[in-house]
């Protein structure tokens, strides 16, 4: 049983934690998924569950590496449970303008691969490093590497640029 203090300092902490993080997240898991409505029902529910175990995930090194992986494996689950194609329409209301790729590059991530995709969003949307990718989504920094590397080939195969 928490004492009313240590739940009174939990809570403080998730909800700066939730204020921080729950717009970028749900951003970046639309971009990877292409479905805007279930990135916000995934972060929501990753968040849940952070919240039911904040005392534990809030230790974590990057706690919100751990909600970006659970939103997508949800994302997929409730995709496969749909049987339904991805939306590729991606809330881009609300974003600041600078931060936005061009209409071209968003087009080409939505057609990378759902693994692929979430590892360019976390590297290069999110700002994460290889190793902070590779915590996030459970994955050996290698695996990050070579997925990243593959998907970086193909942007450029399908942008006409060279890599």
């Amino acid at each position: 049983m928490i004492d009313d203090d240590r739940a009174a300092e939990i809570e403080a902490g998730f909800t700066s934690f939730y204020a921080e993080w729950r717009e970028p997240l749900r951003r970046a898991v639309a971009l990877a998924t292409g479905d805007v409505m279930t990135a916000g029902e995934a972060v929501d529910e990753a968040m849940t569950r952070a919240l039911a175990r904040w005392d534990r995930i809030g230790s974590f090194d990057m706690p919100a590496g751990w909600v970006y992986r659970v939103a997508l494996n949800w994302s997929r689950g409730l995709f496969r449970k749909r049987k339904r194609e991805l939306l590729t329409a991606i809330d881009l209301d609300g974003a600041r303008s600078d931060s936005l790729p061009d209409v071209d590059l968003i087009d080409a991530v939505e057609r990378l691969p759902l693994r692929q995709r979430a590892v360019v969003i976390g590297r290069f949307y999110l700002d994460w490093s290889t190793a902070e990718v590779a915590d996030a989504l459970d994955l050996a920094e290698g695996t990050v590497k070579s997925r990243l590397s593959r998907a970086l080939d193909q942007l450029a195969r399908d942008l006409g640029g060279e890599r």
